[in-house]
């Protein structure tokens, strides 16, 4: 049977590839200019949105998929750090003409198994064509308790600073795939890269930020340039001890052999791990609670009066870096 010559091929395209993802009543089955999202009973909502490009945040050979799960995930990663649950998304499309069908049910694939695995269905959103880049927007909405969102600017002084996970996997990764030689076996190799490619937003640490911690926010721009706007934001300094940031075996194998990588490693980019700040009251219960989560947290530092984040060597000396953080600009 033809197509009804009345249905444009960008409803069909949507139609084909996202309509299933829009399962809550509220997205209307994506047949109207707009959605319908009541706020949880005594909850505030939590807005956050990020984009990827393509040659920018993933390599044109990237599989489909997995550029879905990382264009959803680093915007769940920021709700987490948050305290914030996600409730759905929106999503925007600018698709060069090389991109077809295939590359798009690869796509869709991917956002259906991220969107039932993390619970945030699809509400809505844009198609386009460009003749740049394809670029991917979502617009990301949480929850959380009325007046419980963690921000970036409660740290105070005696507070002890925490890192989820471990950090630079995803910058050393991206060195891999643009061609640096480090002796590593295959696992470590594949660590790497796999890092920078599926990030593991911290969810399950959402509910423990909220509960424990007087400032957070994701590292998604490298660990030494973030920590410093929450710094700036809590008008407070701090000392963090280089020796006790979290590496994986991977990193450390690469700066073992390239000490100058241990830079790259800090101030990189890609992790989407989580650094907050505890009340040292609160320690115990931040360390048993995460643990509970089965997510690794590390205590690095300590929140001081003044101003601006030291990162200290073994001998005591803060360290100096060319770039504190990536940069688009």
């Amino acid at each position: 049977m033809a197509a009804r010559d009345d249905i444009s091929a960008e409803e069909r395209l949507i139609a084909r590839f996202f309509k299933p993802l829009a399962t809550e009543p509220g997205a209307l089955a994506l047949s109207d200019d707009a959605a319908v999202l009541s706020a949880p009973a005594g909850c505030d909502l939590v807005l956050k949105t990020d984009a990827i490009v393509g040659g920018v945040h993933f390599f044109p050979d990237d599989a489909a998929q997995a550029v879905a799960s990382k264009a959803l995930r680093v915007n769940l990663s920021d709700l987490a750090a948050k305290g914030a649950r996600p409730l759905g998304f929106l999503l925007s499309l600018a698709l060069p003409k090389e991109i077809g069908e295939e590359w798009l049910s690869g796509f869709a694939e991917g956002l259906r198994g991220d969107s039932v695995l993390f619970g945030c269905p699809l509400f809505g959103g844009d198609t386009d064509r460009t003749p740049g880049p394809i670029t991917i927007s979502i617009a990301m909405i949480g929850s959380v308790p009325t007046g419980t969102m963690v921000q970036r600017s409660g740290a105070k002084p005696g507070d002890r600073v925490f890192v989820s996970g471990t950090i630079g996997d995803a910058a050393l990764g991206v060195m891999l795939r643009k061609g640096k030689q480090w002796k590593l076996s295959d696992a470590q190799r594949q660590h790497l890269i796999s890092r920078y490619l599926l990030p593991q937003p911290r969810s399950a640490l959402a509910e423990v930020i909220r509960a424990h911690a007087s400032a957070s926010m994701d590292v998604s721009d490298g660990l030494v340039g973030d920590f410093a706007k929450l710094c700036r934001a809590s008008g407070v300094g701090a000392d963090i001890e280089v020796a006790r940031v979290p590496l994986s075996d991977a990193a450390k194998a690469v700066i073992a052999s390239d000490p100058a990588a241990l830079e790259s490693a800090l101030t990189g980019g890609d992790d989407y791990e989580i650094v907050c700040t505890v009340p040292k009251a609160k320690c115990a219960g931040f360390s048993a609670a995460a643990g509970a989560a089965n997510v690794a947290v590390t205590e690095m530092g300590e929140i001081k009066t003044g101003e601006g984040a030291r990162f200290l060597a073994q001998n005591g000396q803060p360290l100096t870096f060319k770039q504190a953080s990536f940069s688009h600009f």
